[in-house]
């Protein structure tokens, strides 16, 4: 076969080069056709769209083209033509095809009918094939590019955090322990408790369920810097939000105060939103006609509203008058309750129908390091709650005065000689600052409209599922 240099289908889509001869490898979609010409869809997963290839049985012969059924991967050199059919400018009429691996249509798992998502994930290595996943993992792609770019542009500075921590930061729930130790044969001391002594680390060590802590320490030096990277929680939740690896996205901001903060949420969401629909507007497009009839008009709703900022407060007193008019929730409502996210899907939905961000919440639902407010009560701590989602953002301003944090951490029973070199940003040249954390998941549900967030991330890692 004669060496062409490749080209990617997207960019061949976009041709107007008639009469040139043009090379193009991808995996067969569909083929369908007569004794005299046969058509295949070719996708390389530059694009959601398919080129048609058109085959002249007779020239390259009928058994030659037999093993080239859906999934076959091929490489075809052929003229660029103008299509005759309707959907594409251009298609291309083969002179030459060469096949890579073929796919045996009695056991290969992706023909050409509709499978459900559940099934999908049994073959995750698989599904980037479809048009469904290869749309999440470009539109994927693209958000993380947007959030590196936003940040770039408004001068922080990508700091990377460590994956194996010695403190649970958060108090999140329960950590993933990383280990060299013979988990058969553990040394233990006259307690019955491990002795560590041996281990890689010589102390038990945990994968992160955050960066902040870290970033808090980058901002008191480089002013404004974001982490991205992989966080980890051992909860047993086995819903449709919750993942036991998953990617977060943590900005931190010196001399920010809680309104700074806030607005900086609202522009960040704003512009990954917007990157999407200027950027991925096809493979949205696609996941709009196939699974969420409104989700173009969702992402467009979030560009044209304010985010309402509310207090905890008022939110409550909301919820309460709902309640009081006959408004059936699932899980009770009172001033002090965590916020389940059907309460911050109706103030949402239904109340405000636009993006709130909710502050000042009871300081005994929220984290250590939070600041205090002056009642006494509550603290700076702000969600930013979206339709169909809830929660897509919590953070806060960061409590900087070193005696109120070191009394609120013995309060929580943070022990004291695990965060000392966090209390020491407070003892020296300590400064107001605030940070969020976004799941990049959570942001890719929203912008793709997939319903459950395994379906967001290429290999997901879920109660007793860790495949692939």
């Amino acid at each position: 076969m004669e060496t062409i240099t490749r080209t990617k289908i997207v960019d061949v889509l976009k041709s107007e080069a008639y009469g040139t001869t043009v090379n193009v490898k991808g995996w067969v979609r569909t083929r369908r056709g007569s004794k005299q010409v046969s058509f295949i869809a070719l996708n390389d997963g530059s694009t959601i769209n398919n080129v048609q290839i058109v085959v002249d049985v007779e020239k390259l012969g009928e058994e030659f083209l037999k093993p080239i059924t859906t999934g076959a991967c091929i490489s075809v050199n052929g003229e660029l033509v103008k299509s005759q059919g309707q959907g594409q400018n251009v298609e291309i009429q083969a002179t030459e095809i060469q096949i890579y691996g073929t796919a045996d249509p009695a056991t290969y798992p992706l023909q050409k009918k509709g499978h459900s998502l559940e099934f999908l994930r049994e073959i995750a290595h698989l599904r980037p094939r479809t048009n469904t996943f290869g749309a999440v993992f470009r539109i994927r792609h693209n958000m993380a590019i947007a959030i590196h770019k936003f940040f770039h542009e408004r001068g922080f500075f990508y700091f990377h955090t460590p994956i194996i921590t010695a403190s649970d930061c958060e108090g999140a729930g329960q950590m993933f322990q990383v280990t060299t130790m013979n988990l058969y044969d553990l040394k233990k001391d006259e307690n019955g408790s491990i002795i560590y002594e041996d281990d890689f680390f010589g102390k038990q060590a945990s994968l992160t369920v955050s960066g902040q802590l870290e970033g808090e320490l980058a901002a008191m030096s480089l002013g404004s810097i974001y982490t991205f990277g992989p966080t980890f929680r051992a909860e047993n939740s086995n819903t449709p939000r919750h993942l036991a690896e998953f990617w977060m996205i943590e900005p931190e901001v010196a001399f920010n105060e809680i309104a700074e903060n806030m607005q900086l949420a609202e522009d960040f969401i704003k512009y990954c939103v917007q990157w999407a629909l200027d950027n991925c507007m096809e493979d949205i497009q696609f996941l709009n006609n196939m699974f969420d009839k409104e989700l173009i008009e969702r992402l467009q709703f979030i560009l044209k509203h304010d985010f309402i900022r509310l207090p905890y407060t008022e939110g409550v007193k909301i919820l309460e008058e709902a309640v009081a008019k006959g408004h059936k929730f699932e899980f009770p409502i009172f001033w002090g309750a965590d916020l389940a996210s059907e309460h911050e899907r109706y103030l949402v939905e239904e109340h405000f129908k636009c993006p709130v961000i909710l502050t000042d919440y009871p300081k005994e639902i929220k984290s250590f390091y939070m600041k205090q407010n002056d009642d006494g009560k509550t603290v700076r701590a702000m969600d930013v709650l979206f339709p169909k989602i809830g929660e897509i953002i919590g953070g806060s301003q960061r409590e900087e005065d070193y005696e109120k944090l070191t009394r609120r951490a013995k309060e929580m029973g943070v022990p004291e000689k695990d965060i000392w070199w966090y209390l020491d940003t407070r003892r020296f040249g300590t400064a107001p600052h605030s940070g969020f954390g976004l799941g990049f998941e959570r942001l890719l549900l929203f912008v793709t409209g997939m319903t459950n967030i395994r379906d967001v991330i290429p290999f997901p890692r879920t109660p007793k599922n860790a495949e692939f």
